[in-house]
C-alpha cells in the first residue's frame, strides 16, 4: 500500500510568539513506524510524502502530529491524532484510491486540539492467482491434481473470500505472486528465491479449504487455522485432509462467523444463513440514527442476535455502542500513542536507555523490558509516562530526560582512574590546579579523590564529600565570582564586579568543568543559582520576571515603565550601571543616549534593559563558564532539560523526607523494631533540617538527595539504600562509611546516650580512615 501524506490545515497555536515545526508520525497497527520531515512555523503544514506500508483490512492507521521544536518536553508538543480503519475505505484484495480528511483528536490530555489532516490511500489491484496443474505446492509434478475449486453450494461471494483468506494476515504475502502472472493466464514463473519465497509463491495459486486460515506469527511463520476442529498445524492443508475433516454444524459455522476479522465479517454468510444477515442490517438500521461508529470500531452479532462492539485498536470487545458514550473516550488512545512513538528514529527520541529492549506481544503491542530491574513496562522509557499517579509529574518527567540523558555516548566514563589529590584547609586552589592540569579524556575516567593527610580510599563518599566542600568555596562571595540574588542569602549568580581578579576568566573556566565534572560523574554540588542563570546555560531567552532575583528594585522599575505612560519621563536607551562607586552610562542600543523612550518602543527598552542587566553584563565570564562546562557535557545534550529540571541536576534535593528515607533503608544486625532504631528515627525526627542535613552528609558525603528520592542513593557500586548497621562498642562514637551510605551505630543502652554520641559524631568529624 501506498501511503500519501497529504497536508493540515488550521493547527492548534499553542504558543503567543511562535509557530510550531509540525511532522507527522504514521504507525500501522503499532508495528510499522514513518516520520515525515518537519516542515517550519506553520499552521497548515503541506507535506506531500509517499511511503510504502504493509497492511491488511483490519489495520488501523494512526497519524499523529507534533511539533518538533517542543517533542522532547513535557507533553511531546503533541498537535492531534486521527486513526483511520483502512476497510472502512478502500478494499485491500481490489485495489484502489481514497483520500481520507479527519478532523484532528486529542489523546489523553485536555489540550486544545483543532484542524484537519489529509491523506491518500493507494493499493494496485491484484490480479488473480491461476494455479499450474503440474506443480505441486513443493515444486514437484503432479500426478495429476488440478485447480483447488470451491464447493457447489458456495455463493460467488463465498469463492472471493475463499481466495481472500490465502492473503489475510500482517502482511500481503501473495502481492508479489499474483502480480507475476503472466499477460497470457499462463502459471507464474518458478521462483528463483529461498524455499520460503517458493512456498509463499506457490501458496498463492491455491485457495484454502473451506473451513481454514492461513495466518502469520509474531515471528513471521505462516501457520495454518482449522476452524472445523479448532486446531492448528505448520502444514498446509490438502484436499485429502479437508475431505476426513467433519463438516461442522449451522451453529459452530454462526459462532466461527462471529468471531472472524472484519474483512470477512460482512457478506459472509451463504445463502442459507440469510437470518443471520437480516438480524445485523436490522440492527444497523436501529444504530443509524447515532451516525457511524468511531473510527477503529465495528459491530458484530452474538449466536443469540445480540450486538456488541470490537475496538480494533485496543483489541478489546464491550456491549456499549462507543457512539452513545460522548464522555468515555476509548482506553486505547494512550496505548496507541505510546506505540506509535516507540518506533521513531533515534535521531528524535534516541537510542534506548543501557539495559531496555523492545518487544512484541503476540497480538503485536510493543512493551519494554528492563534488563537492570527485571520488570516490563508498556511505556517508552524516553517518553514521559502516566503510571504512577502517586509520583508528582515534575519527578516522572525528569526520570524519563534523565534515562535518555545517562544513555548517550558521550556521557559514559572511559576506562581507567583519575587521581586527585587535594588538602582540605586549601581545596579552592589545589582543586583549580589539579582539574585545569589533566586533560578532558583524563577527567571522564573514574574519580578517586584523596585528601592529603588521610587514608580514606574513594569508592564514591570521598569524591560526594569533595564536591560538597568544593561548592562550598568556589560559590564563596568573598571571593567576588559570585554574589547572592535579590531574593535571599543562598540563591547565586555570577558577580558582574568579579573583574577586580585579574584571573576571573579562567576561575571561571575551571568552575564550569567542575559543574560538568559533578554531572558527569553522577555528584551534586551544595548550591542553588537564579533561573536566569540556568536558562543562559540552556540558552533559552531571558525575560523580566528573570530581573526580579537579579535586582528588584531595578525589576519593579522596569514593571511600572510597561503598565503606565512615560512618554514625558525623559528616558531614553540607557541605563547607569555602578562599576565599583563610578557611575557610567551605558547605550542598550546604537545611539541609544540620542533615542528617546516611547510608548511605541518601550517594550523594546524593558527587553534590552533585562538583557543588559541579566546577561550582557557578565558575558565574558559566562562564556569563560560555558567553555569549561561544556568540555564534559555536550550542549545539545543539556538542553533536553528545562530550568527546574537542570536545577534538579546539578543540586538535587535540599528537603529531607523522613518518611521516605525511613522506608529505604536497611539494618544489618538490627531489625525496624528494636528499641535502638526506634531511639535513631526519634531522634533523626526531633533535629532541625540543618542537623539533618549534617547528618546525612556525615554518613553519604553529601547533604543532597536525588530527585527520585533515598531509593535512588548511589553507593561505590551503583545504586545503595542507607543502612544502620548494629556496630562498635557502647562508649564509642557512630562511624561511617560514605561510599556505602552505612552508619555503625552501637547498641547504645537508653536515648540520651544515643542523641550525645550522634550529636557528637555529626558536628565533630572531619575526615577520613581506613579500618
Amino acid at each position: 500500500m501506498s501511503q500519501l501524506v497529504l497536508a493540515a490545515d488550521n493547527l492548534y497555536k499553542r504558543e503567543l510568539f511562535r509557530l510550531p515545526d509540525p511532522f507527522v508520525v504514521l504507525t500501522v497497527d503499532g508495528a510499522q513506524t514513518q516520520t515525515t520531515k518537519a516542515l517550519k512555523r506553520t499552521l497548515s503544514p503541506y507535506w506531500n510524502e509517499t511511503f510504502k506500508v504493509q497492511a491488511k483490512p483490519t489495520s488501523v492507521i494512526t497519524a499523529q502530529v507534533f511539533d518538533q521544536r517542543k517533542f522532547k518536553k513535557r507533553g511531546q508538543g503533541f498537535l492531534g491524532v486521527i486513526n483511520v480503519q483502512v476497510s472502512q475505505h478502500l478494499n485491500v484484495q481490489t485495489g484502489g484510491d481514497a483520500m481520507v480528511t479527519q478532523d484532528l483528536k486529542n489523546s489523553n490530555n485536555s489540550d486544545p486540539v483543532q484542524g484537519r489532516l489529509a491523506l491518500q490511500f493507494t493499493v494496485a489491484a491484484e490480479e488473480p492467482a491461476q494455479a499450474d496443474p503440474n506443480r505441486t505446492p513443493h515444486g514437484g509434478q503432479s500426478s495429476g491434481a488440478g485447480p483447488v475449486t470451491p464447493p457447489r453450494n458456495m455463493s460467488p461471494a463465498g469463492h472471493a473470500r475463499a481466495e481472500a483468506a490465502t492473503v489475510a494476515g500482517p502482511m500481503v504475502r501473495n502481492a508479489t505472486a499474483s502480480s507475476a502472472t503472466s499477460s497470457n493466464g499462463g502459471p507464474p514463473p518458478a521462483s528463483s528465491g529461498s524455499p520460503a519465497d517458493a512456498q509463499s509463491s506457490t501458496d498463492a495459486g491455491h485457495a484454502l479449504i473451506p473451513g481454514w486460515e492461513q495466518r502469520v506469527d509474531h515471528l513471521g511463520r505462516t501457520y495454518y487455522v482449522d476452524h472445523n476442529t479448532r486446531t492448528t498445524t505448520w502444514h498446509r492443508p490438502t484436499q485429502a485432509a479437508g475431505a476426513s475433516a467433519p463438516e461442522p454444524t449451522d451453529s459452530e459455522r454462526q459462532r466461527h462467523m462471529s468471531r472472524t476479522l472484519p474483512d470477512n465479517a460482512t457478506n459472509r454468510a451463504s445463502p442459507g444463513a440469510n437470518g443471520a444477515n437480516g438480524a445485523t442490517g436490522s440492527s444497523n438500521a436501529s444504530s443509524s440514527a447515532l451516525g457511524p461508529l468511531p473510527s477503529g470500531w465495528e459491530q458484530r452479532l452474538t449466536p443469540e442476535g445480540r450486538p456488541y462492539f470490537v475496538n480494533h485498536i485496543a483489541r478489546t470487545t464491550t456491549w456499549d455502542d462507543p457512539r452513545s458514550r460522548s464522555a468515555q473516550a476509548p482506553s486505547s488512545n494512550r496505548a496507541a500513542a505510546v506505540a506509535g512513538i516507540a518506533g521513531q528514529t533515534a535521531s528524535r527520541l534516541g537510542p534506548l536507555p543501557s539495559g531496555w529492549e523492545m518487544r512484541l506481544t503476540s497480538q503485536g503491542r510493543v512493551y519494554f523490558v528492563d534488563h537492570n530491574t527485571k520488570t516490563t513496562t508498556w511505556d517508552d522509557p524516553r517518553l514521559p509516562s502516566n503510571l504512577d499517579q502517586n509520583v508528582p509529574q515534575y519527578k516522572r518527567d525528569f526520570r524519563r530526560k534523565y534515562i535518555y540523558f545517562r544513555s548517550q555516548a558521550a556521557m559514559r566514563p572511559v576506562p581507567g582512574q583519575c587521581h586527585i589529590k587535594v588538602a582540605r584547609n586549601a581545596i579552592f586552589e589545589h582543586s583549580y590546579n589539579e582539574v585545569m592540569r589533566v586533560p578532558v579524556s583524563e577527567l571522564k575516567k573514574r574519580l578517586m579523590i584523596k585528601f592529603d593527610g588521610e587514608d580514606g580510599l574513594d569508592y564514591g563518599g570521598v569524591s560526594r564529600e569533595f564536591f560538597f566542600l568544593l561548592s562550598h568555596e568556589m560559590f564563596n562571595p568573598s571571593y567576588c565570582l559570585f554574589e547572592y540574588s535579590a531574593h535571599d542569602t543562598y540563591t547565586l549568580q555570577i558577580s558582574p564586579h568579579s573583574k577586580i581578579n585579574p584571573e576571573h576568566l579562567n576561575y571561571f573556566r575551571f568552575i564550569g568543568r567542575t559543574m560538568g565534572l559533578a554531572i558527569f560523574h553522577r555528584r551534586f554540588l551544595d548550591a542553588f543559582f537564579t533561573s536566569s542563570f540556568y536558562k543562559m546555560i540552556l540558552k533559552k531567552p531571558i525575560t523580566l520576571e528573570d530581573m526580579q532575583s537579579v535586582d528588584a528594585d531595578i525589576y519593579r522599575s522596569l514593571k511600572w515603565t510597561l503598565e503606565n505612560d512615560i512618554s514625558d519621563m525623559g528616558f531614553t536607551f540607557t541605563v547607569d550601571d555602578d562599576r565599583f562607586g563610578e557611575r557610567v552610562e551605558v547605550e542598550l542600543k546604537p545611539g541609544g543616549k540620542d533615542l528617546d523612550v516611547t510608548e511605541e518602543n518601550k517594550k523594546e527598552f524593558v527587553q534590552l534593559s533585562v538583557q543588559y542587566r541579566v546577561c550582557d553584563r557578565i558575558k565574558e565570564q559566562f562564556e569563560a563558564f560555558q567553555a569549561g562546562f561544556h568540555e564534559l557535557i555536550p550542549e545539545d545534550l543539556i538542553q533536553v532539560f528545562d530550568e527546574r529540571e537542570l536545577e534538579l541536576l546539578i543540586g538535587g534535593l535540599a528537603e529531607i523526607d523522613i518518611d521516605d528515607w525511613k522506608k529505604h533503608t536497611d539494618y544489618r544486625g538490627y531489625t525496624e523494631s528494636d528499641q535502638v532504631v526506634q531511639w535513631f528515627w526519634k531522634f533523626v525526627a526531633e533535629m532541625d533540617s540543618e542537623h539533618q542535613t549534617r547528618l546525612m552528609q556525615f554518613t553519604t558525603g553529601t547533604s543532597r538527595i536525588p530527585v527520585n528520592g533515598f531509593k535512588d542513593l548511589q553507593g561505590s557500586d551503583g545504586p545503595r539504600r542507607f543502612t544502620v548497621e548494629k556496630s562498635g562498642d557502647i562508649v564509642a562514637l557512630p562511624k561511617s562509611h560514605t561510599c556505602f551510605n552505612r552508619i555503625d551505630l552501637p547498641p547504645y543502652p537508653d536515648y540520651e546516650t544515643l542523641s550525645t554520641k550522634l550529636t557528637l559524631a555529626i558536628e565533630n568529624t572531619v575526615g577520613f580512615g581506613q579500618e
